[in-house]
C-alpha cells in the first residue's frame, strides 16, 4: 500500500503525479449523467457549439474528481480522512481529448491538538492541460496518521 505517514511530509515538497489522463467523451458524458448535472453544455454538441465557447465543456466536477484522484498515492493513499476542501478555483476550460496532469504542493504539516498518533497535512493541488496551462486548483486539509499509530494498516488485507 502506498501513501504516506505524518514524518515523511515537508512543507515545500512537490508531489508530481503520474500517470496524466486523457479525458474522453463518454468519461464526461457518463460523469455528467451520473451526477444529474442537467446542463446541456456538457453532453449536447448542438447546443454547446452556439456558446461562447463553441464547443462541448467537460465537467468541472470531473476534472476536480481526477485531480484528487491522482493525488491519493501521494498524498492521502494512509488517510484517515479529508477533513475539507476549500479554495477550488477553475482557471480554464478543459474539452473532450484534453489530457490533465497535476501535482500537489504540502503547504503545512502539523501534529493533532486532541490524538497524538496522527496530523492535518494542508495541500494545494493543481491541475494542468496538455499544453502546461493551470485548469484547476483546490486545497485541503487531510487527517495523517504518524508512523507508529494503528489508525489504519500499512497493507491492504484479503487473503
Amino acid at each position: 500500500m502506498g501513501g504516506r505517514r505524518l514524518e515523511e511530509f515537508n512543507v515545500g515538497d512537490v508531489y508530481k503525479h503520474t500517470p496524466g489522463r486523457t479525458i474522453t467523451e463518454a468519461d464526461n458524458t457518463w460523469f455528467t449523467l451520473l451526477t444529474m448535472n442537467t446542463h446541456p453544455v456538457h453532453m449536447d454538441a448542438h447546443y454547446a457549439a452556439k456558446t461562447e465557447i463553441g464547443k462541448i465543456l467537460v465537467n468541472g466536477t470531473l476534472v476536480f474528481s481526477i485531480a484528487v484522484g491522482m493525488s491519493v498515492s501521494d498524498v492521502s493513499e494512509k488517510c484517515i480522512a479529508n477533513l475539507d476542501y476549500e479554495n477550488i478555483v477553475h482557471h480554464g476550460p478543459i474539452f473532450n481529448g484534453d489530457t490533465i496532469y497535476s501535482e500537489s504542493e504540502i503547504l503545512d504539516v502539523r501534529e493533532s491538538k486532541s490524538k497524538p498518533d496522527r496530523g492535518i497535512v494542508y495541500v494545494e493541488t493543481r491541475a494542468y492541460n496538455q499544453k502546461g496551462e493551470k485548469v484547476l486548483s483546490l486545497r485541503r486539509h487531510v487527517l495523517i496518521p504518524k508512523r507508529d499509530s494503528k489508525a489504519v494498516p500499512d497493507e491492504w488485507g484479503g487473503p
